[in-house]
């Protein structure tokens, strides 16, 4: 729940801002700013088609931790207009304040053998697998997402949003290795 409480206030603070940020997470930002529907629904829907891969490569236990997380997320992303009220967020506070929040989330989660589904099982994944750092491995998927939002955003957000990414990536990187602390279930 600690990881899931720092990426949905990573998340909302990023909302308030209009940024974007890593991942599936960045993408479903980008959608609530185009749609109708809310950051926490779309990142939901978004990563359904991800669970066949976390059950085909990463196991029943892994798909199952990381479904209760997106769906954790995605409640109280899509929850969070009721339980707290931003009246007005510097965009470069967001993005560096939201890049940690969303860094040590995703962080406590990795350390447990879940994601945030998409991409996050896929990098976790390739570390595993290959020895692929997980956090260099998101941030390559981040670029993409970052190019994508160049069509939807300003170049001054867009250029926040990739200072939270690093920021994002860089926790990531540097606290998650192979031999560190993993508290498996």
């Amino acid at each position: 729940m600690i990881g899931v409480t720092m990426v949905s206030l990573g998340l909302v603070l990023y909302g308030e801002a209009r940024l974007t940020t890593s991942g599936l997470a960045g993408l479903a930002l980008l959608l609530s700013y185009a749609t109708p529907l809310d950051t926490g629904t779309l990142f939901f829907l978004l990563n359904l088609p991800f669970m066949l891969f976390g059950l085909r490569m990463m196991g029943r236990r892994v798909l199952l931790r990381t479904l209760l997380t997106i769906a954790a997320v995605a409640v109280t992303t899509r929850l969070a207009p009721h339980l707290i009220v931003i009246g007005w967020v510097s965009p470069t506070y967001a993005a560096v304040a939201g890049g940690i929040l969303l860094g040590m989330g995703v962080l406590s989660l990795l350390r447990h053998r879940t994601g945030l589904g998409g991409t996050n099982l896929v990098a976790m994944y390739l570390q595993e697998r290959y020895g692929w750092s997980a956090g260099w491995t998101q941030l390559a998927f981040d670029t993409l997402v970052m190019l994508g939002a160049l069509f939807a955003l300003d170049w001054h957000q867009v250029a926040l949003s990739m200072v939270g990414a690093l920021v994002l990536n860089l926790i990531v990187a540097m606290n998650h290795k192979p031999g560190r602390y993993l508290g498996v279930s």
